[in-house]
């Protein structure tokens, strides 16, 4: 693309921060951007990002909701094994890579990253294979692989969509063959975007991670959003720490889970007294 008309289309939307960033970027003598600077730029900040997925400890909270779910997902008829889970915009396959390293789900399960920029999924690949890891990226839409997933997982990626895209995509997972969904997002408290600076600050270097940072907090969605979105025919969706139950100091990403109607009561079974903090679309009509 024109970095020109990026710049436009930026300032067009009021982000002049990322406009800025834009601008110091090469491009060649008809303006167009240099991919290889572009790719470079995505892959530094991605790896800038993974520390917040490490220090927030994204691998063990996701467990802590998986695990369960496909324990009831193999006590239940209907899903025969082996499993498939699959991270959409995998990024630089962090989660995948965790799961793969801790074997945290089991050996019956196939871990898949999916994303649509091809030079994370190529550096994701190269670390994989470099932590000699059992899982694997493709560059692809994750709704159109040969193989459905069993469970759809993504890390900060729901606030990437709005409106009508939000509902697709919740449509989407509900018109394949799979089992259930697991999205953990930034929970839309007060202090999110308050929380996001001053981490970003601390930890990010470049200012495009820093920037991106805050902009993802304000965007994230009220549990009202998610629980409205995610209730689609054929799947029963809950939400995990909503914010009347969950400390807001405390409380920095949480999931939206849709599971098919037949795992829900296995699945609450097998989270025992966690199954307490998880509430259905019942829980909008209780709303003061």
């Amino acid at each position: 693309m024109r970095r020109a008309e990026v710049i436009r289309r930026l300032r067009e939307s009021g982000d002049e921060p990322t406009a800025r960033i834009v601008a110091g970027l090469p491009a060649d003598q008809d303006g167009v951007l240099d991919p290889h600077a572009v790719d470079s730029l995505l892959i530094t900040v991605h790896t800038e990002l993974q520390r917040l997925s490490e220090e927030l400890r994204i691998g063990e909270r996701l467990v802590y909701v998986l695990g369960p779910l496909f324990t009831a997902i193999r006590a239940t008829s209907g899903w025969p094994g082996p499993y498939r889970l699959v991270d959409i915009g995998c990024g630089l396959g962090y989660l995948v890579r965790w799961l793969a390293a801790t074997d945290a789900l089991g050996a019956d399960v196939e871990l898949v990253g999916a994303d649509l920029d091809a030079a994370l999924v190529g550096e994701a690949s190269r670390l994989a294979r470099a932590e000699a890891l059992n899982c694997r990226f493709v560059h692809a839409d994750a709704f159109a692989l040969p193989k459905a997933a069993t469970v759809y997982v993504s890390t900060g990626v729901l606030h990437h969509f709005r409106g009508p895209a939000l509902d697709r995509f919740f449509q989407t997972q509900a018109a394949s063959p799979a089992a259930a969904f697991c999205h953990f997002d930034i929970a839309a408290t007060r202090l999110a975007p308050i929380g996001a600076w001053i981490f970003h600050r601390a930890r990010m270097r470049h200012p495009l991670g820093r920037h991106d940072g805050v902009v993802s907090a304000q965007r994230a969605h009220s549990d009202e959003t998610l629980l409205r979105a995610a209730d689609v025919p054929g799947i029963r969706p809950l939400l995990y720490e909503p914010q009347r139950l969950a400390n807001p100091f405390c409380t920095t990403v949480r999931p939206v889970i849709g599971v098919r109607p037949p795992l829900e009561a296995p699945f609450r079974l097998a989270l025992g007294r966690a199954a307490r903090h998880m509430v259905g679309p019942e829980y909008l009509a209780q709303a003061p």
